[in-house]
């Protein structure tokens, strides 16, 4: 058990964090390239569709980030139901959210 640990980088906690806030950043990122794509496009050509258009490929690779973080995100939790901790929730479901608080 020790073992693992020691294996397991100092900062790794840090590092999956800073990754999880660079998706929010490149969402942005990527609209704001698409942007520029589509206006230099529309300067280029002078066609305001054009612009349109780097929107739309900006826009378009904001969701593929968010795609591929959801099924990085996937792919890391998927052994979790087989853990025990997590079995009877993965069968059964979270019943917790299920009871009204408000019952007297």
């Amino acid at each position: 058990m020790d073992n693992q640990n020691n294996n397991k980088p100092k900062h790794q906690d840090k590092v999956i964090a800073l990754d999880n806030l660079s998706l929010g950043i490149s969402i942005v990122a990527a609209i704001i390239i698409g942007f520029g794509i589509g206006y230099g496009l529309k300067q280029l050509t002078g066609y305001t569709w054009t612009l349109w258009l780097g929107i739309a490929w900006g826009i378009a690779a904001a969701i593929m980030n968010v795609y591929r973080a959801y099924k990085r995100a996937q792919k890391e939790f998927e052994g979790m139901e087989n853990d025990p901790r997590y079995a009877y929730r993965a069968k059964h479901g979270d019943k917790s959210f299920d009871k009204d608080d408000d019952e007297d």
